[in-house]
């Protein structure tokens, strides 16, 4: 699975490099993606979670 997020889905953004003279490169916004172990129907995972989900408690992170 590429860089996803696996609580909400948020994956990455596109948008432009600008240099000084304005010329436009085409260039990727990653999310903050941190790889954590959390329990999902009893099993535990390690799985891609995006920082304002771990901030939220939207997952249940194994001890």
């Amino acid at each position: 699975m590429a860089r996803v997020c696996h609580s909400c889905g948020k994956g990455p953004s596109f948008g432009n490099s600008r240099s000084h003279s304005m010329v436009a490169t085409r260039r990727r916004f990653d999310a903050n993606l941190q790889r954590v172990r959390i329990i999902e129907n009893g099993v535990r995972k390690r799985v891609n979670v995006c920082t304002r989900c771990l901030k939220a408690n939207k997952v249940a992170k194994a001890r």
